[in-house]
């Protein structure tokens, strides 16, 4: 059963006239009745009643009336459903976030519901381990991370920006002014240091790991934004991407030597999968973002 068929069936139950329903969908009468009678004969049985004088509907096209039309009706819902989905007026797009990567997204977050509020956003902050996962369950669309320092399977990773690991400072501590700071003289100070599983710290350990320091912070947190709150009131040290203080003017990002290359900033999805409107609009907004502009040199 074709819906070009349905269609001209609820039409010629609309007129009961054959020669004015083949009209109105521009088709010649002969090829109008053939429809007709292709659709009769897929049911096995007579839809309408024909004699010189008129035409009325069977008592079985009176019975699949009503769900021809409701079988138009959802075709041409879902046709405008893919219309809202193509110009962003309706539909979901689910993202997960890291913690170490919140600041980095917050501006093409708030820029993407205000110039699309009719799209569902649901964001997820999660460690990076547990996004890809999701994002290997199907759960979310995309993770934004920074790309992790072995191969993902089944994963497609795509660079927006290169950072970099740096010791973060208020504005008046006395390393303030520095240009750049190796890892064993930040191991003598007082630190408070993202939680183990998130990406700034996996790359701080890879980094302790790699020149023989024992890294031991007074303090871990597993949120960036109380980590950012407690530097700025004290003269303990954190270590985060750079890009992470980008909002936050009294502090200072101070580059770990040796740290070169270490963060990237990605987005990650599943190889060979769709890639949703919303999504690609999303990426586009997160590229042109002031604060990728500037890890870029563009601004």
């Amino acid at each position: 059963m074709e819906l070009r068929q349905l269609r001209a069936f609820v039409l010629a139950a609309e007129t009961l006239n054959f020669a004015e329903a083949a009209d109105r969908l521009c088709v010649t009468p002969s090829t109008f009745s053939q429809t007709i009678k292709s659709l009769e004969n897929e049911l096995k049985v007579d839809l309408f009643m024909r004699n010189s004088h008129e035409t009325s509907l069977t008592e079985a096209g009176e019975e699949i009336l009503p769900y021809a039309i409701s079988t138009l009706q959802q075709a041409k819902y879902c046709e405008d459903r893919v219309m809202d989905l193509k110009n962003l007026k309706c539909g979901t797009l689910t993202l997960g976030i890291t913690h170490s990567f919140k600041m980095v997204a917050s501006e093409a977050l708030l820029l993407f519901v205000r110039t699309h509020p009719n799209v569902r956003l649901k964001v997820y902050y999660k460690t990076m381990q547990e996004l890809l996962e999701m994002l290997t369950n199907g759960l979310v669309d995309c993770v934004l991370s920074y790309k992790p320092s072995y191969p993902l399977s089944g994963i497609e990773s795509h660079t927006l920006f290169d950072d970099r690991l740096s010791a973060i400072v208020s504005e008046v501590h006395p390393l303030a002014t520095r240009k750049e700071i190796d890892l064993i003289e930040l191991s003598h100070h007082s630190l408070v240091l993202p939680m183990p599983g998130m990406q700034a710290r996996n790359a701080l350990t890879d980094l302790a790991n790699r020149k023989g320091i024992e890294i031991n912070p007074q303090i871990e947190i597993n949120e960036v934004v109380p980590l950012l709150n407690m530097v700025q009131e004290s003269l303990m040290i954190t270590i985060l991407s750079r890009s992470s203080i980008d909002s936050f003017h009294n502090l200072r990002a101070i580059p770990i030597i040796g740290s070169e290359d270490m963060l990237v900033g990605s987005y990650h999805i599943l190889k060979n999968s769709y890639r949703k409107q919303s999504l690609k609009v999303f990426i586009d907004m997160l590229n042109q973002a002031a604060i990728l502009r500037k890890r870029m040199g563009l601004l």
